[in-house]
């Protein structure tokens, strides 16, 4: 079946009552026959739910829909997009291992890389988006995993999936995309050789604001790892926003094709700007990455970058002045929003490691909204103008 049938027509078994929607199962527990069936359940003979910390109805219908969207094996959902990060890569790590991570990664991502593993004795070491060529320098015998987004947060680079595959292969290492940009409508990563895609549901997947989520969908001997991990540690994604992110995925495709058609005319609206400079966008002939976007992606996504000429101080005037959209630190929206990620989602990283990834004191992110494109557009013209 296509893409679009799957989002909607992927649902649990009917009930007696013969709904014709999902229903909600808000239970934290479930009943056994008799002792031999709580035996074989807890022994996994049996596959069934036993507790909503790791099994769930709803959970378990969302899941199932974004591996298919993905063309993955298995898959588990949690609470946020960072729980679905970390516990994947906990699962996954020992003492002594080894990440490879493009150097442009969301600013709580590059946290666990510098702040928290090293508490573990897990090291990492960066390679910028325009330097892949120079991941194989890298690695070492103790090096187990390449992670990367593509399209990285907040730069919009586009990293070669391809070529990353191609290296992970090579090397027997674990390649892990977050994909939250992009979503399983328009690329997909387990397609170039990627072995875990993961994904912050909390924004485009559910596409309104509303709930947190996440998942991590690919090799099903990987899920397994982290399916045990998160069984005990607790990171599970509740009903309720399983339930409501699995009904955002039956209008995916149409909203996000929306999103990209907006997305490129405020590109190219702000390419024509005095005050807007190296303006990014996926499917923008002037982006550096165009030729590669356009090999792994479907469209450009809803995420456009640019930076304010005069700096900090500019890029303040801009935020301030800003009337119809959201001053906010979340993105895929229905409601347009304009993020300084300097001093919001990238303020906990050095003014060093920002200018690294390619953040700029100046650099402004916007993800389009489903809103009229002329409004969108009015509005961050006469923000602009007020600089």
């Amino acid at each position: 079946m296509h893409f679009e049938t799957e989002a909607i027509r992927t649902q649990n078994e009917r009930t007696q009552f013969q709904e014709h929607s999902t229903p909600l199962y808000l239970t934290s527990s479930y009943v056994f026959d008799d002792a031999e069936d709580m035996r074989a359940s807890f022994s996994e003979e049996k596959e069934r739910n036993i507790y909503s910390r790791f099994t769930n109805p709803n959970t378990s219908e969302f899941t199932e829909k974004i591996a298919k969207m993905e063309g993955a094996e298995a898959g588990f959902s949690f609470a946020t997009g960072m729980s679905a990060v970390f516990s994947s890569l906990a699962a996954l790590l020992n003492s002594g291992d080894h990440i490879i991570s493009a150097r442009s990664v969301f600013g709580s991502t590059h946290s666990l890389f510098t702040k928290f593993f090293p508490k573990w004795n897990i090291s990492h070491s960066y390679f910028n988006v325009n330097e892949v060529d120079k991941i194989e320098s890298l690695i070492k015998p103790e090096t187990k995993i390449i992670f990367a987004e593509t399209p990285t947060n907040p730069g919009v680079d586009i990293l070669d999936l391809e070529v990353l595959g191609k290296i992970a292969k090579k090397h027997n290492l674990i390649l892990i995309i977050d994909n939250c940009f992009a979503t399983p409508w328009l690329q997909n990563p387990i397609k170039f050789g990627a072995h875990l895609v993961i994904h912050s549901a909390t924004k485009l997947i559910d596409g309104q604001g509303r709930v947190l989520g996440g998942v991590t969908v690919g090799n099903a001997d990987l899920i397994r790892e982290i399916y045990l991990f998160s069984r005990n540690t607790g990171p599970a994604l509740s009903p309720f926003n399983a339930w409501v992110l699995s009904k955002s995925l039956e209008t995916l495709a149409v909203r996000l094709d929306k999103h990209c058609e907006n997305a490129e005319k405020v590109a190219e609206f702000l390419e024509t700007e005095a005050n807007a400079e190296n303006v990014k966008y996926p499917f923008l002939k002037s982006h550096p990455q165009y030729e590669i976007a356009k090999k792994q992606m479907k469209k450009g996504g809803n995420i456009v970058s640019f930076e304010i000429k005069g700096g900090i101080e500019a890029g303040r005037k801009f935020i301030d002045a800003i009337k119809l959209c959201s001053r906010s630190a979340n993105l895929g929206d229905t409601r347009s929003i304009v993020t300084h990620p300097a001093s919001t989602t990238h303020s906990k990283l050095s003014e060093e490691d920002r200018l690294e990834a390619g953040i700029k004191p100046g650099l402004v992110r916007v993800s389009v909204g489903l809103e009229h494109v002329e409004d969108v557009i009015e509005d961050l013209k006469q923000a602009l103008n007020s600089i």
